[in-house]
């Protein structure tokens, strides 16, 4: 079965390892359209990126470094940013250097044709898939959906509590689950949330009367909103000197499903450099037709629906 996974997740296996061991291998792989993967050591003055095959050079020319690279639609930013990271590809062919040493001519763009053809192109609204992150931007993060195919995921769709930036859920590099959100001219949209859990589920970790730990997302004049999980969030009473991204304990007073309501009142703050942990997920299918994240005897209902979209 091809692997399209995202990059980075097959360099160091069994398989991968094997194929890359030596002409053999390779050209065995060349005919059978494998899907193998490298280090990039070298992207040079032509942009040509240079691959590590331990005794074998691999050269990816520019053209075949990425989907939209010959057309214009993608900037050779996608190419340099490669350097020092696993690449994905196939193998083209092979030719002489001017030294007389063989040259094994590969592919990025083909094995992201490949991808797109088999794998991507099949994905619908609701599916649940594996994810790599790639880069953070204040809009969302980017993620790895298969082979370098890059996926966004909005800001709004990380997780019910909001937070300022991605970077205080995710890391670069960090494998998540992503919910495939839409699919519009071949773009993917994509979404975290809902596999986060519902507010009962959430609400199902905490009791009246307990202390616990949390993050105060936003102050607005009738209290500071604290983040207890990244998707459920208790209302605190002000207290004085408190900012947003403070780290707190807070005394649980009460919890009320009917109004999706948590009172908290804030017992301590303080600060430290917060580092994102991978997410905990409670949802384990391969796909979400309807997600309710409230409680079914709440005063109002918040849902997500895929397959109506």
């Amino acid at each position: 079965m091809t692997d399209y996974s995202p990059e980075g997740c097959r360099m160091n296996t069994y398989d991968n390892s094997a194929a890359v061991s030596g002409i053999k291998a390779l050209t065995e792989a060349m005919y059978n359209h494998t899907i193998l993967e490298a280090r990039a050591k070298v992207c040079d003055k032509n942009h040509d990126l240079i691959v590590d095959l331990g005794g074998i050079k691999g050269i990816i020319r520019r053209e075949d470094g990425a989907i939209g690279i010959r057309e214009g639609t993608v900037r050779d930013i996608a190419i340099i940013s490669r350097v020092n990271r696993p690449v994905c590809f196939v193998v083209k062919g092979f030719e002489k250097s001017p030294s007389g040493n063989t040259v094994a001519l590969l592919s990025r763009e083909e094995a992201q044709r490949i991808c797109e053809k088999e794998y991507s192109s099949t994905l619908s609204p609701g599916d649940v898939i594996d994810g790599r992150v790639t880069h953070l931007e204040s809009f969302g993060a980017f993620v790895d959906i298969g082979c370098g195919i890059v996926a966004l995921l909005p800001i709004d769709a990380v997780s019910v509590s909001r937070i300022e930036h991605p970077k205080e859920r995710f890391s670069v590099g960090m494998d998540i689950k992503v919910i495939v959100r839409s699919i519009e001219n071949g773009k993917i949209s994509l979404s975290h949330k809902e596999l986060l859990g519902t507010w009962e589920q959430n609400a199902a970790r905490f009791s009246p009367g307990e202390t616990v730990a949390g993050i105060v997302r936003s102050i607005e004049s009738y209290g500071a909103f604290v983040e207890l999980s990244p998707n459920l969030a208790g209302l605190a009473e002000l207290k004085e000197g408190i900012q947003v991204g403070d780290q707190v304990s807070v005394f649980i007073k009460s919890i009320i499903p009917q109004r999706m309501k948590i009172k908290l009142i804030i017992i301590d703050t303080f600060h430290y450099d917060y580092q994102p942990t991978p997410p905990e997920y409670m949802f384990s299918g391969s796909h979400i037709s309807t997600f309710i994240y409230s409680p079914e005897n709440s005063d109002k209902t918040v849902m997500s629906c895929f397959d109506d979209l």
